[in-house]
C-alpha cells in the first residue's frame, strides 16, 4: 500500500516536472516572445544610459592611501558644519574623480553671457575653457548673446558644442544682470534638462587659468567671494534691507558667494534661478533693488538651501600675487582687469564689484603668517 503511493507521488512530479520543460521550451522557441524579451533588454540599456548607468571597463589605478589621522590641509576649512566640501588644492585626487564621473557619462552644460560691449571677453573665455574647463569630459557651451553675427569661431575639442541663444538687451547693466536668473530658469526647463547632467553658469569677463574639472560638480555649488572670505558675517555685503527679499541679518549668514560661478545639477540649478528670479520680481514690484542685485538673492537662497559642494576663492581669483595668500595655492578662474577706455569707467568697476570698494586690501586681523 505504502508503496504505491510512492509510485503515485514519484509519477505526478514527474509529469510535473515533464510539463514545465515543454513550457519553457514552448516559450524560448516561439518568435513572439523572443522578440518581447529583446524589446525588454533593449529598453533596459536605454534606461540605464540615460541615468548614465552604462557599463565601465575599469582600469587600475595607483594612488596613495588615504590617511585618516593626517588631513589633507590644516590651514583652511575642508568641509562645511553641514558636511558639504570646501574644495582647496590639495583635498581631492582628479584622477580618482575622472574615473568616477566617466562612470556616470556626465554632460556639463556651461553658460555664459556676452551682452553689448561683453562680446568683447567671449573669445579669451571660450579659449581659456578648452584649456582648461572639463578636460576629458562632454561639454555644451550655451552663448547668450544680442549679437550672434559676433560670437568668435573656435575650434573646440571632441565632444564638445557650441548652441548661440539670442537673448535682450537692457540699457543697464544691471537689469542685463538679473534677468540671467530668468533666463537659465526658463531653459533649463525647456531645454537643459533634455541635453546636460549638471550646468555651470559663469561670468564672461573671466578667464580659466588652471584646471577648472568635475572637483567642483555637486548637487549645488557656490563658489566663495575673494574679497571677504577672511571676515566676519556681519562684515560680508549682504542686503541688510528688511523690505527686500534679499534680507540677511547681521548675525546670519555662512560665506559670501559670488554670482560669477554658481552651479549644479539641472533641476537644482532650474530651482536657484527661478527662485531668485521670483525674488527679484517680488523687489521690483515693492520699488526695491537689492544691494548687489542678482548676487545678493543668490546668497539669500544658498543661505536657506545649503550648497553640497563649496569652491575656495581658488576658484575665483582677482589676479592678486598668490605670495600675498599662502592659503591660495592655485588661481583657477581669474576676474579680468578692465581699463576704462575699453570698457567703462572705474566708478562703474567699482559699481560692478572689481574696484576698490569692493575689494579690500588687506585683512588687518587675520595672522601675518596667513597674509
Amino acid at each position: 500500500m505504502l508503496s504505491r503511493k510512492q509510485k503515485c507521488c514519484s509519477l505526478c512530479v514527474a509529469i510535473l516536472l515533464l510539463t514545465l520543460i515543454l513550457a519553457l521550451f514552448s516559450y524560448y522557441l516561439n518568435p513572439k516572445n523572443q522578440k518581447l524579451k529583446s524589446m525588454l533588454a533593449r529598453a533596459s540599456m536605454a534606461v540605464r544610459k540615460l541615468r548614465g548607468q552604462q557599463d565601465v571597463k575599469w582600469s587600475r589605478m595607483a594612488y596613495g592611501q588615504p590617511q585618516l589621522l593626517k588631513p589633507s590641509r590644516n590651514d583652511v576649512l575642508v568641509v562645511t558644519p553641514w558636511l558639504a566640501p570646501v574644495v582647496w588644492e590639495g583635498t581631492f585626487n582628479i584622477h580618482i574623480l575622472n574615473q568616477q564621473f566617466r562612470q556616470q557619462n556626465a554632460t556639463i552644460g556651461l553658460t555664459v553671457f556676452a551682452v553689448k560691449k561683453y562680446i568683447i571677453f567671449l573669445k579669451l573665455f571660450l579659449e581659456t575653457a578648452e584649456t582648461y574647463f572639463m578636460v576629458g569630459h562632454r561639454v555644451n557651451y550655451y552663448i547668450f548673446t544680442d549679437q550672434p553675427k559676433h560670437v568668435p569661431q573656435i575650434l573646440l575639442q571632441k565632444g564638445r558644442q557650441m548652441a548661440i541663444l539670442r537673448v535682450q538687451s537692457y540699457a543697464r547693466w544691471q537689469d542685463i544682470s538679473m534677468h540671467r536668473m530668468e533666463v537659465i530658469s526658463i531653459f533649463s526647463q525647456r531645454r537643459f534638462l533634455r541635453e546636460v547632467d549638471y550646468l555651470v553658469c559663469a561670468d564672461v569677463d573671466m578667464k580659466f587659468n588652471d584646471h577648472v574639472g568635475v572637483e567642483i560638480l555637486s548637487s549645488l555649488f557656490g563658489t566663495i567671494h575673494p574679497g571677504f572670505f577672511w571676515l566676519r558675517r556681519d562684515a560680508f555685503p549682504y542686503e541688510r534691507r528688511p523690505q527686500s527679499q534679499a534680507y540677511i541679518p547681521q548675525d546670519e549668514g555662512d560665506f559670501y558667494y559670488m554670482a560669477a560661478l554658481f552651479g549644479g545639477s539641472v533641476p537644482e540649478v532650474y530651482r536657484l534661478t527661478k527662485a531668485c528670479h521670483e525674488a527679484m520680481m517680488i523687489d521690483e514690484a515693492g520699488h526695491i533693488e537689492a544691494i548687489w542685485h542678482e548676487e545678493s538673492h543668490l546668497n539669500k537662497y544658498l543661505l536657506h538651501h545649503k550648497p553640497t559642494k563649496v569652491l575656495s576663492p581658488e576658484y575665483m581669483w582677482n589676479n592678486g600675487p598668490l605670495n600675498l595668500t599662502p592659503c591660495i595655492k592655485r588661481s583657477r578662474f581669474v576676474i579680468l582687469q578692465k581699463d576704462g577706455k575699453t570698457m567703462r569707467t572705474n566708478d562703474e568697476n567699482i559699481e560692478k564689484g572689481f574696484g576698490e570698494g569692493r575689494w579690500p586690501v588687506s585683512p588687518p586681523h587675520l595672522p601675518a603668517t596667513l597674509f
